[in-house]
């Protein structure tokens, strides 16, 4: 019997996977759909062999590496959670060597079904014609039909727990829409904020600016959040002498990267100014550690709002129902007068801006783990990431007011007031709405170039808070 295992489910499935990979390599682009068409194929032909001369004990030898697969499937769903990049995915290739080369290319593609349904495909394919050939010899009933009952109750069982773990991430893993815009940092098209874009709608000033920089050697490099991009390309359209044509030939001195690489780049001494909120308590640790001594400037004032979908009949929520719902404490709108349905609550990845002030919000309130999506990454690789904001009926989601309804406008989603008052500028400018944030233009003290400081004036001055004002956020005086 041990010679039986062998051949059906060590030599001949090793084969058909080194198969599956010829046939990728010959112009098949899904590993996935390679290894099934093999598999099942290959199956069947090795089923019908067996067939021909039909033993008593075919059942039990085609059926238990079905009850292995499944069963070794569902601890590999619960210990992973259902993610096939935990490691756990590893001991289940190592417990399935006669399939390594599938599972090699489909680790590649990032292709996680390829773990279960390979196998199976086989297995399943292998035990059709056997219980065709049984059936038809009228020898099946030598096969104890308790033990039919056993396997397949194992089987059933092994499928079903794998099944309802990938439910449950389901409702809390979303499928990744990625970054389409800013060479993978951006979830929304900066082009028309861009000063090498000569149609941009930056806010122009009248007479031209009365600090200006004409040295690109000496033109400070900006960086910064993305809600933050249309006011610092404006300041530099605007004091950058023939901005346009230094950027595009010469030097990135407007560039963008978001929140957390940009105020990397900072401490790094590859930009000269970071322009957004107030930095975390992780990044605030890493100043200090690079021994950089950060000075902060406000140049500006926004919003930080919190929105759901328009069908939502919940118009406000206080300070401490978003602290509740961001804590877990909340789960259900019920909970605050609206309908019996789950909250699903959208954040952002760590020491991003906006989830930097979250977590000031909350305070000494933990907050609960985020909504992940898993997302490619590198050679067909996959990553689990904070997931970006869906506008279902029973979400809630936050951003900057400039950002939510400037940048990336939307008219699908409905700001919601904070303890009665509304984000609107003039409840912003008086400090009145509770979650106000300052616009900062961040350097490091011990940056050398000479232009930094009076660059920083005039940001604070008339001009400078003339173009705050016109890109969208509320000027700082």
């Amino acid at each position: 019997m041990f010679l039986k295992w062998f051949l059906y489910f060590g030599l001949v499935p090793f084969a058909l996977s080194i198969l599956s990979v010829v046939l990728l390599s010959a112009g098949l682009n899904s590993i996935y759909i390679a290894s099934l068409i093999v598999f099942i194929a290959g199956g069947f032909a090795a089923g019908w062999l067996k067939s021909r001369k039909p033993h008593k004990n075919d059942i039990l030898i085609i059926s238990l590496p079905l009850v292995y697969t499944t069963v070794l499937w569902a601890m590999a769903m619960l210990v992973s959670g259902g993610f096939t990049g935990d490691g756990a995915w590893l001991y289940y290739g190592i417990f399935h060597l006669a399939y390594a080369p599938v599972f090699f290319f489909s680790s590649f593609e990032g292709e996680g079904r390829t773990f279960l349904w390979a196998p199976l495909a086989y297995e399943i394919a292998l035990l059709v014609p056997v219980l065709i050939s049984l059936f038809l010899n009228k020898r099946v009933f030598a096969f104890s039909f308790k033990k039919g009952i056993a396997i397949l109750s194992i089987i059933i069982i092994g499928i079903g727990t794998g099944a309802a773990v990938q439910m449950n991430r389901n409702k809390t893993v979303l499928p990744s829409y990625g970054f389409e815009y800013g060479g993978g940092f951006s979830s929304t098209d900066l082009t028309p904020y861009e000063v090498t874009n000569p149609d941009n709608k930056l806010p122009k000033l009248k007479n031209g600016a009365d600090f200006t920089i004409e040295k690109s050697s000496e033109m400070p490099v900006l960086d910064g959040a993305e809600a933050a991009f249309p006011v610092y390309s404006a300041f530099a359209e605007a004091t950058y002498k023939n901005v346009r044509s230094v950027v595009s030939m010469e030097k990135e001195v407007v560039s963008f990267t978001n929140t957390i690489y940009a105020y990397e780049r900072l401490l790094s001494g590859e930009v000269d100014l970071y322009f957004g909120a107030e930095p975390s308590k992780e990044q605030r640790l890493m100043a200090e550690e690079a021994g950089k001594e950060l000075v902060m400037t406000p140049i500006g004032k926004e919003a930080f709002v919190f929105f759901v979908n328009p069908g939502n009949k919940i118009d406000s929520l206080s300070v401490s129902d978003i602290q509740g719902i961001y804590s877990g404490e909340i789960n259900n709108w019920s909970q605050l007068g609206g309908k019996d349905e789950k909250i699903v609550a959208f954040q952002r990845p760590k020491n991003s801006g906006s989830q930097t002030l979250l977590e000031k919000i909350m305070g000494n309130t933990a907050i609960e783990k985020p909504l992940k999506e898993e997302v490619p990454q590198g050679m067909g690789g996959i990553i689990e990431q904070v997931a970006d904001y869906r506008n279902y009926e029973n979400a809630i989601g936050f951003s900057f007011r400039f950002f939510a309804t400037g940048m990336k406008e939307n008219q699908d989603i409905k700001l919601l007031t904070i303890d009665g008052v509304e984000p609107v500028p003039e409840s912003i400018s008086s400090g009145e709405y509770p979650f106000t944030a300052n616009l900062y233009a961040i350097s490091l003290k011990s940056n050398p170039n000479k232009n930094i400081d009076p660059f920083l004036e005039w940001m604070r001055g008339q001009q400078g808070q003339q173009i705050v004002e016109e890109i969208g956020y509320i000027r700082y005086e």
